[in-house]
């Protein structure tokens, strides 16, 4: 209990016939025969007991003299006096004062019983297991000091399917099909607030499993768009819930917003936190505004920047893809396409990977670029940019055969003169097939290589030095089973003969990703319409000329067969009856004529095509045939979430690789099969978590997979943008 000290008088009093005290301005002053001695003020606890202490002491005055005048109690003055002859006067001046504190239930102790009570101990439990006594327990929690766990809600039982159809259907009288949030909606119209995301209780939904690759999509970038595009100010979704359905939309291999519209939206919304995904016309308006601020290219930079750093690689795999076009907007240049064997309008991307074909970055070119002249200008510069540091000068001066990188690409930018420019301004190497190989070595030369990281395969190698064009160059063959030998080239001195069989015969994983992402993300999709103009200072081929070579060249193939048959009429005059020379002179006549006729027409085309230019700009063409540009942004930042996606999709399919043992087969499909795979769907608002149990998948193995690495996603602690809640697969 906390003492109170006594009222003390304005006038003075006596103690004795020699004491007295008096209240003077807030102090209490002291008197021994009438004069004064000691002054304390009127609050000083402290000061009070040291001066009582010291009258007794002093033998000024006695404990009872003290205690009748004062209306104190006498035991309290004999413990003053007692404590002043035993421990000094620092005792009353350097303690902390402790009446009204609590000795026994010391802060540790306080955290402790708020722990016990958290975990659902009663009252009575945690006086015990804290050795205080249950009315302490009970003191603390009426002062507040204590808080008694709040008994939590019970959820809501998980909705079936059926259930969540019904009232997806009964809402499309109001506003749409599943937009079961009106009032959101209604504030979102407003302007006041998006959407906000908000997780119920469901069973089976599905597409279900996408969300156990959301710590992939996280890990590798998806949400960095922040860094470069500006929030979406209004409106009921934001531009992280559409960013998360485009994602999820390509996993799902929904390759379109027109595709959504045979999906349910209610389904999809769950996986969001919403009561639907966006309808297609609103999910491309969205996808515009983004667009707008036209900022792909600079987050693709910050991305390929962060993976190329991570991954710590000096092997870059470059190839060009077309993507081609069948409308009638556009006036593009025609590409030849390999696999369909056609030259088709298109446009070209050169795309940049590792040697396991997970992509970097990407660069479309204008109009009829070569390989050669887009890594010259472009995919070079970019790739020492974020290298920058790796190599340091240093290190190239000391040693003259180390390279910052190494490029590898098909035969398409094959020229000895190309890589040594490449050596010689950048330091960069190459590895590339050798063309129009004539010799043949001694099989004798050739021998056994193991070849590979993970898979090692027996190989048939030879190398050699060899000078082609004047350049100096390293030569590794591959002999065959059949006797055929494979030529590689490179300009790389450090590393050994394997590795660079190794890395060239690696290329085909780029030519396997591209097959992938046009099957399974249909990365050629037009995803904006519109036409832009080209720089009119560009050089491109005269395209009249063209048709003249090209007329010119049937031309010549017609004068060839009608030589071709003037020789076999010849022939047959010598070999033939005496009978037949009248009929075939005649037709040999009439040969003559028709090489004569086509020999004029072909100087005519000579003569024309001579005065026509090679090149031209493009704004010298006639405007009708000039060359343009289809619109490239939206397709550009959608072919950046692919990117991501396709590289979320490889990282769980390398965490399954190894429970199989055709792993190359079987993990891509197993990977799709989780993406498709129903899950239940479980928040919890109290410990803030969002549970994910998959339902069974088709095989017990497959089971046991996905069992296995669950540890490490949940090791991860993902947290569903725009919640608190983390992530747990079960």
């Amino acid at each position: 209990m906390q003492q109170i000290l006594p009222i003390f008088p304005d006038d003075i009093k006596m103690v004795n016939y020699q004491v007295g005290f008096k209240k003077m301005d807030e102090f209490v002053h002291y008197f021994v025969n009438g004069m004064p001695v000691y002054c304390h003020d009127q609050d000083d606890k402290n000061g009070y007991r040291f001066v009582l202490a010291t009258l007794v002491n002093n033998k000024f005055c006695s404990i009872r003299e003290l205690s009748e005048a004062l209306g104190v109690n006498k035991k309290n003055v004999e413990r003053y006096t007692k404590d002043l002859r035993e421990k000094g006067m620092a005792h009353f001046f350097n303690r902390k004062e402790t009446r009204g504190q609590c000795h026994k239930f010391t802060p540790e102790k306080m955290k402790e019983a708020q722990r016990l009570l958290d975990q659902g101990y009663s009252q009575y439990g945690t006086a015990k297991a804290i050795d205080v006594s249950e009315s302490a327990i009970r003191y603390h929690i009426s002062a507040g000091n204590l808080k008694k766990k709040v008994a939590a809600s019970r959820p809501p039982p998980a909705t079936t399917p059926r259930e969540r159809d019904i009232a997806d259907f009964l809402a499309s009288d109001m506003i749409g099909v599943a937009a079961t949030r009106v009032e959101d909606r209604v504030l979102a119209a407003a302007g006041l607030q998006n959407a906000v995301i908000s997780f119920d209780s469901c069973e089976s939904v599905e597409f279900g499993g996408v969300l156990l690759l959301l710590p992939f999509l996280l890990a590798n970038g998806l949400l960095s768009y922040k860094k470069y595009y500006s929030e979406r100010l209004s409106g009921y979704y934001d531009f992280d819930s559409v960013i998360l359905s485009l994602a999820f939309m390509y996993l799902c291999r929904i390759k379109s917003a027109e595709q959504l519209k045979h999906h349910s939206p209610g389904e999809m919304g769950k996986l969001l936190g919403l009561d639907r995904i966006p309808e297609a016309r609103c999910l491309r308006s969205i996808v515009k505004e983004l667009s707008v601020q036209e900022r792909a290219s600079e987050w693709n930079a910050y991305l390929s920047e962060e993976w190329i750093n991570q991954e710590d690689t000096s092997i870059y795999y470059i190839d060009g893809h077309v993507q081609v076009y069948h409308g009638h907007l556009a006036n593009l240049g025609k590409k030849h396409i390999s696999r369909q064997k056609l030259c088709l309008p298109g446009m070209v991307e050169f795309w940049v990977n590792n040697a396991d074909g997970l992509p970097y970055f990407f660069v479309t070119g204008e109009v009829n670029e070569k390989l050669q002249e887009m890594i010259t200008t472009q995919l070079a510069p970019r790739l020492l940019e974020l290298t920058e540091g790796r190599v340091s000068q240093d290190e190239l001066d000391a040693d003259e055969s180390l390279p910052r990188f190494t490029l590898v690409f098909d035969r398409e930018a094959y020229s000895p003169p190309f890589f040594k420019l490449l050596w010689d301004c950048f330091r960069i190497a190459v590895i590339t097939y050798r063309k129009n190989v004539k010799d043949k070595w001694d099989e004798e030369d050739f021998s056994d290589h193991k070849v590979g990281t993970d898979v090692e395969t027996d190989m048939k190698l030879c190398e050699k030095q060899v000078e082609l064009n004047g350049v100096e160059l390293r030569e590794v063959r591959r002999l065959t089973d059949s006797g055929h030998q494979t030529s590689v080239i490179t300009t790389n001195y450090q590393i050994s003969t394997a590795f660079i069989a190794f890395y060239m015969f690696s290329r085909w994983s780029q030519e396997n990703f591209f097959r992938y992402m046009r099957q399974e993300y249909d990365i050629d999709r037009i995803m904006q319409y519109g036409v832009d103009e080209l720089d009119k200072t560009i050089m491109v081929v005269n395209r009249e000329y063209s048709n003249t070579t090209y007329q010119l060249k049937k031309l010549r193939e017609k004068k060839a067969r009608c030589q071709a048959k003037l020789y076999v009429l010849v022939e047959e005059n010598v070999e033939g009856e005496l009978e037949q020379t009248e009929k075939n002179i005649e037709d040999q006549l009439e040969c003559r004529q028709k090489i004569e006729s086509l020999e004029a027409e072909e100087q005519e085309l000579i003569d024309q095509r001579k005065q026509q230019p090679y090149r031209i700009s493009i704004g010298e063409m006639p405007e009708d045939t000039r060359y343009n540009k289809l619109k490239m942004e939206s397709k550009h930042l959608q072919n950046i979430i692919k990117i991501i996606c396709y590289r979320a999709e490889t990282s769980i399919a390398n965490l399954l690789a190894g429970y199989y043992r055709k792993r190359t087969n079987e993990i891509r499909a197993l990977a799709k099969s989780i993406i498709f795979a129903k899950a239940d769907i479980y928040p919890d608002y109290q410990t803030n978590t969002l549970t994910v149990r998959l339902n069974s998948l088709a095989t017990p193995r497959d089971n046991m997979a996905i069992r296995e690495i669950y540890q490490t996603l949940n090791d991860y602690e993902a947290v569903f943008p725009g919640t608190k809640l983390k992530l747990v697969y079960k």
